[in-house]
């Protein structure tokens, strides 16, 4: 069994620890459904000891990422075991990047654009923004949502396919759920085959959301995690075959599906001041994810996020503060989504035919933030420039 065999089988172990005693999913996708089974394993400290065991072999530099995954698994199994590390070194260890951020007036910059594009549909900028631009974006019920998806993907489908250079089959199930968690669609699956849920405790679905999300989940999400199971049926590929939300590739895979939008849709207008505004919104989430790290205090970290978006309530301030100070997978995960979606969509405005490169690349092989400096090398760096410490309440974005 090579060294990478030897990962995933750990791996698998510890998902069915987790889950059979009802725990969260350690294996959000799984690219090789065909391995063979391996018995639960007895405890975390046992996966953690047989982890240790197999980042220390010495044949484990000579694959490419997987020295990368093991420290990403041990530092979040860490946390499950009571260990609490400083929010950057355990964000380099499990998503593979920085935790500088960005500065108030790149955050305030990117705030006005959104602003503007909302003005320019007739949207203000108070406490119903959200609101209006939902009314605009033309409201679906629950019960029709799966046949908008279906019929967005189906149009949009070869455009990403053709721009992707992915040409893998799949199969979509999509099913309604009702769970209390930060998110509104979820995507998981086994091989070719993919199961997106829907949490209308969290969503509010409208026409253009279908759209958006149909590109994020489906074709972003679902196809990318199709073409990596279908290279993985036909190749011995060197990387680990199973993904988990707290390892250093969803960086790319949450960046690349929420900036799909403007590569595919430039001319939606409606859909791209929803994803302008949803960049905005992750620059201001990203603001919080550092302060509460830091030692600022919940008020102090409420008065900025009202400060910085009038439209959020208590309850939705309560939830992020709190899902990135206390909770050990969210606090690594939820950084993928700022430090993602503005380095991609700095790659759009600014990478020229490097775009094009980048996102075939993204639809073969699992990235990482290194293989995205590696192919821009003149790109941002992946999480931000800096932002220095304490945000304060402002009066405009």
């Amino acid at each position: 069994m090579t060294v990478r065999n030897e990962v995933e089988a750990a791996i698998r172990a510890w998902h069915r620890f987790e889950t059979e005693r009802g725990g969260a999913a350690i294996i959000d996708f799984d690219f090789f459904p065909r391995a063979d089974p391996v018995p639960a394993a007895g405890s975390r400290l046992e996966v953690h000891a047989r982890l240790t065991e197999l980042a220390r072999a010495p044949e484990v530099a000579d694959v490419p990422g997987l020295a990368g995954r093991l420290a990403a698994d041990l530092a979040y199994l860490g946390t499950q075991l009571g260990e609490w590390p400083a929010l950057g070194p355990y964000v380099r260890a499990t998503q593979g990047c920085a935790v500088a951020g960005w500065s108030a007036d790149y955050v305030g910059e990117r705030g006005l654009l959104a602003q503007r594009l909302l003005d320019k549909l007739g949207v203000g900028w108070h406490g119903a923004t959200d609101r209006d631009l939902c009314v605009l974006e033309e409201p679906v019920a629950a019960e029709h949502v799966a046949a908008e998806i279906r019929a967005a993907a189906a149009a949009y489908e070869p455009a990403v396919r053709a721009l992707a250079g992915a040409y893998a089959a799949y199969e979509l199930s999509i099913e309604c759920v009702d769970v209390d968690a930060y998110w509104a669609y979820w995507l998981d699956g086994a091989g070719l085959n993919v199961r997106l849920r829907l949490n209308p405790r969290n969503a509010r679905f409208t026409r253009a959301g279908t759209r958006q999300f149909a590109l994020h989940e489906v074709l972003g999400h679902g196809l990318q995690a199709a073409s990596f199971a279908d290279r993985c049926g036909s190749e011995d590929v060197p990387w680990v075959r199973v993904l988990s939300v707290h390892g250093p590739t969803q960086v790319v895979l949450e960046g690349l599906a929420q900036a799909m939008p403007l590569l595919v849709a430039p001319d939606d207008d409606v859909l791209i001041a929803r994803v302008r505004l949803d960049h905005y919104l992750q620059l201001v989430r990203s603001e919080l994810h550092l302060a509460i790290n830091r030692g600022v205090g919940a008020g102090a970290c409420a008065a900025h996020a009202r400060a910085r978006v009038p439209f959020w309530g208590d309850q939705e301030i309560a939830d992020l503060i709190g899902d990135r100070g206390a909770n050990p997978l969210l606090r690594s995960y939820l950084w993928a989504y700022p430090a993602g979606f503005d380095w991609f969509v700095r790659l759009i405005e600014e990478g020229g035919p490097v775009a094009d490169e980048v996102v075939r690349e993204a639809y073969r092989s699992p990235l990482t933030p290194d293989d995205l400096h590696r192919l821009w090398a003149e790109g941002p760096r992946v999480g931000g420039s800096g932002n220095p410490p304490p945000p304060r309440p402002l009066a405009h974005p």
